[in-house]
């Protein structure tokens, strides 16, 4: 069996493609670097990093259908992403929300039914694992809310840490990791017809059409926002102190159990699965 891997990280994005907004942020190609290392480190066959100007919308979709490609059954694929998420109206009522998430790519948003299409090329038998360390929030009261209660967090874990009560839970300043509200309905608005475009040809997103197994990993709740650090995100942090340089034993609910326990209460990380048996999600996480 052998082991592929796709990194991607946006610490900025096209300034041009998103009316002069460069979505910085600080950690996220380290984030894609680290789990690169992680994937080298595993023995993976390729490794395969796209970092702020060439994570573009077409190299990001053109890689995962090189994978699709390659990838045999047994073969486990690893794809990982940090940087913003965002949400664009949904065409097909398939949403509660009418919202579709996104993957925010240098040039434009990746709608999660392109994603979902991605997936259902691939073979039955292929273990697919995603990591997405990036939210999708729907509100600015949301984000507002939330940069409140990140702060009040921090400042409740410098007062522990002065009075030598020092808990496991690293919390870290940075940027939340969602596109703000009046960017996404400005981009929205001007590529309407293009993400009606690529939902239309995507098709809906039946379950039956995928036949290799998924689990994803993501930063957060819908109801949460993810947070941008200085050296990592708060999520792949956490799973890199988890992971411990390849020192964890354990199956893919007990790695998302742990992850869980270092993450801050502001930011619960999900787990969520795809014809996905006991058997994958008791293997090793990353090990092909």
């Amino acid at each position: 069996m052998t082991g592929y891997s796709l990194h991607i990280g946006l610490n900025r994005v096209d300034p041009a493609e998103y009316d002069g907004w460069d979505g910085a942020l600080a950690g996220c190609v380290n984030d894609a670097n680290s789990m690169a290392a992680i994937a080298a480190a595993q023995g993976f066959a390729t490794t395969t990093k796209l970092l702020d100007g060439d994570a573009t919308s077409y190299a990001i979709i053109g890689e995962i259908g090189r994978l699709a490609n390659e990838a045999r059954p047994g073969d486990l694929v690893l794809i990982t992403y940090s940087g913003h998420g965002s949400q664009v109206w949904d065409v097909d009522s398939e949403e509660d929300d009418d919202r579709d998430e996104t993957w925010v790519a240098y040039d434009r948003q990746i709608v999660d039914d392109e994603l979902y299409r991605m997936w259902a090329q691939f073979a039955p038998g292929v273990r697919i694992v995603v990591c997405s360390d990036s939210c999708h929030s729907g509100t600015v009261v949301r984000e507002l809310l939330s940069r409140g209660t990140r702060d009040a967090i921090v400042e409740r874990a410098a007062a522990l840490s002065s009075s030598g009560e020092q808990g496991a839970v690293k919390i870290v300043q940075g940027a939340v990791k969602a596109m703000p509200r009046e960017v996404e309905l400005e981009d929205n608005k001007r590529r309407r017809q293009l993400y009606s475009f690529v939902q239309r040809l995507s098709g809906p997103q039946s379950r039956a059409n995928i036949q290799a197994g998924v689990v994803l990993l993501s930063g957060c709740q819908d109801s949460q926002e993810s947070y941008d650090g200085a050296v990592n995100g708060q999520f792949t942090g956490a799973l890199l102190d988890v992971w411990a340089n390849g020192s964890f034993d354990g199956g893919y609910s007990l790695f998302h159990r742990k992850i869980a326990t270092l993450m801050p209460p502001d930011q619960t990380p999900n787990l969520f699965t795809l014809n996905a048996d006991a058997d994958f999600m008791d293997q090793r996480p990353f090990t092909p």
